[in-house]
């Protein structure tokens, strides 16, 4: 039949748990709707009396013997109708949970889904999984058919049991179905037509429900992100080439790139097929374009360009909600490959934060694997700073995808919550300055203590003792004529850091001015031991950096339990509460040291032990040879005054 010209395209998935009749609806769609080619009605009917089976509309979709052998759809596919002059892409997804990484690839190109209920089984196990992915995806229009009402003699209590069911469901996992409808795919039922066998349902059929769903509007209110997908030599033109992903890109607008930070305009937006004396001054999300640039910088494919102003964040580490494909189990440790856009990289699972239950939404933290199907929280963490953006802030860039040994085995959203952007870190602002040199060196200050200077890190979740051991190891090194001085976290935010608050990047901040000042008291010769929270490894080892060969990481080890039960200050009892965000251990991550120089464990030792442990250690690494008659010196005179 000839095909209507439309304005508009819509992308519906359909996803439901296997044999609920997702083929057999979308089948009938397709006929009530007078789409189908010639000849495929009739084929489609001589296929269902060799099987002896009445009109099988699946068959229309399942193009693979394959599945008509099983009965099942083992592949996304698309059928493309107009309706009421509107186009229409109708994805198939397979319900089979070996095919779940299909329905998710359907799912992720949608606008909206249509979640198929049986009226006989109600809500299944693949039905919860689809839905939650559905939720995990951000969809938001999503309408529920409650399929085979025949079956069930089109009996509207069992409508109102199994609706009641779904909506339930789905709410919990922040789902609000537009409509509920009773329909029978085979029959025709609420369809195209509403069919006399439901005249108690007064909504709308299938057909018009769609009709109401919106097109996903391309984001153009984001902010700009052009991925690079390669570099071009046009004569004498160096082209950077990709797909703006979303936001606006002009003439003239200058661009940040990253993670390079490279800094550069664009001086004109190429196009293909070029259209000779039509200069394009604008592109918009969606298209693929090229840009020159007003001077040479080093760009490659992964690179993302953005505005200047707006440029996603740079960092290490990032949570990703993961669903996993592959037979082999996540785990802690293990590498893989990750895709982010262009952009490839190794990236290791650094943690399991938290395995979900798609079934009854429960959830374990601390999982020690994900196995296949399942749902996760996962921490990442590459080797080198990448531009992320949260799933929430850009749907178009926030989402990666896992590869081991080049097959898929998992992908998911990103969320950054917690995490301060690094690039802000590192970009100095000052300029015209000079460093100075001081006459007195570190060694000579040593050598006349006859100890060194140096930085005793503490680090370690709220409640594990980090204040109280770094107060009586720094009495007891004074008892021993050292020099000492305690940061604590809350000290410094009454004077140094008064103006810092709680965000991830206040937190990193305040980290990174302690690091300064520890550093220039330990060149002063002082034992300066801190106490920090500092959940990021990213910022203690940003403060390592400052004097490396006299830092000491110390990990004050206890369980998030213990330091629970503990709650000197009352915070875990608030943050349990509500009243107090991002609270570290609990909603914001920790992220404990890999290697560090000396571990304590507050769980299993009293205080004293604990503090023996710390002074012992920090003795042996501030002693020079000379140590021992200096400290009997410096004894002798205190005795004599």
């Amino acid at each position: 039949m000839a095909r209507k010209k439309t304005t508009e395209k819509l992308r519906i998935v359909i996803v439901g748990h296997v044999d609920h009749g997702k083929s057999t609806l979308i089948g009938r769609l397709l006929y009530d709707t007078d789409s189908l080619l010639d000849g495929r009605f009739e084929e489609m009917e001589a296929a269902s009396k060799k099987r002896g089976d009445i009109m099988e509309w699946s068959f229309l979709l399942d193009s693979f013997q394959a599945e008509r052998d099983q009965a099942v759809t083992i592949d996304t596919t698309q059928i493309n109708f107009v309706h009421e002059d509107r186009d229409y892409v109708i994805i198939d997804a397979p319900g089979h949970t070996e095919f779940l990484r299909n329905m998710i690839s359907g799912a992720a190109q949608a606008d909206a889904a249509l979640l198929v209920v049986d009226a006989e089984e109600g809500v299944q196990e693949q039905t919860k999984r689809h839905a939650y992915l559905l939720s995990m995806l951000g969809l938001r229009q999503v309408a529920v058919v409650i399929n085979k009402m025949d079956k069930v003699g089109y009996d509207i209590k069992r409508y109102e049991t199994v609706a009641s069911e779904t909506v339930s469901f789905l709410k919990s996992i922040n789902i609000s179905p537009s409509k509920i409808i009773p329909i029978s795919a085979r029959n025709g039922d609420m369809i195209a037509t509403r069919g006399e066998a439901l005249e108690w349902y007064d909504g709308k059929p299938v057909l018009d429900v769609l009709g109401g769903f919106d097109p996903s509007r391309l984001p153009l209110a984001r902010d700009m992100r052009f991925p690079v997908q390669d570099v071009y030599r046009l004569g004498e033109k160096r082209v950077i080439v990709g797909r703006l992903e979303s936001g606006i890109l002009r003439t003239g607008d200058k661009l940040l790139f990253s993670p390079t930070d490279e800094e550069a305009t664009v001086t004109s937006i190429e196009q293909w097929p070029d259209t000779k004396g039509t200069k394009k001054i604008e592109a918009k999300a969606g298209e693929s374009i090229g840009i020159t640039l007003d001077k040479p910088i080093f760009v490659e494919r992964g690179h993302s360009a953005s505005a200047y102003t707006t440029p996603p964040m740079l960092s290490k580490v990032f949570r990703v909600h993961l669903f996993w494909l592959s037979k082999n189990p996540l785990k802690v440790g293990n590498i893989y490959k990750m895709r982010l856009n262009t952009f490839e990289c190794p990236v290791t699972i650094q943690s399991i934060d938290r395995h979900i239950n798609t079934s009854d939404l429960s959830f374990q933290d601390k999982a020690g694997q994900v196995g296949r199907n399942e749902v996760a929280e996962v921490t990442l963490r590459t080797a080198d700073l990448i531009a992320l953006d949260s799933y929430q802030d850009n749907y178009r860039t926030g989402r990666v995808v896992l590869y081991e040994e080049g097959d898929v085995c998992g992908g998911g959203t990103i969320s950054m919550k917690g995490y301060a952007d690094q690039r802000r870190l590192r970009k100095p602002k000052s300029e015209n300055i000079t460093k100075v040199d001081h006459l007195l060196s570190y060694e000579r200050r040593a050598t006349r203590e006859g100890y060194g200077g140096g930085i005793f890190w503490l680090t370690g979740l709220s409640g594990s003792g980090k204040s109280t051991l770094a107060m009586k190891v720094e009495q007891a090194l004074f008892e021993k004529g050292y020099q000492t001085y305690v940061l604590d976290g809350d000290n410094v935010r009454h004077g140094l850091n008064v103006d810092l608050g709680f965000s991830p990047e206040d937190r990193a901040e305040n980290i990174r001015r302690v690091g300064e000042v520890s550093s220039l008291m330990a060149h002063a010769g002082l034992i300066c031991i801190t106490a920090f929270i500092s959940p990021y490894r990213s910022d203690r080892n940003r403060a390592r950096e400052i004097f490396p060969d006299h830092f000491h990481e110390i990990s004050i080890n206890a369980s998030l339990s213990a330091c629970e039960k503990r709650d000197p200050k009352g915070l875990y009892k608030k943050a349990r509460k509500g009243e107090i965000s991002d609270f570290t251990g609990l909603s914001s991550p920790y992220e404990a040291p890999e290697n560090p120089e000396l571990t304590i464990n507050t769980e299993d030792n009293d205080i004293e032990t604990c503090v023996t442990q710390i002074v012992k250690y920090i003795e042996s690494n501030v002693k020079l040879a000379t140590q021992e008659s200096n400290i009997e010196n410096f004894e002798e005179k205190a005795l004599a005054n």
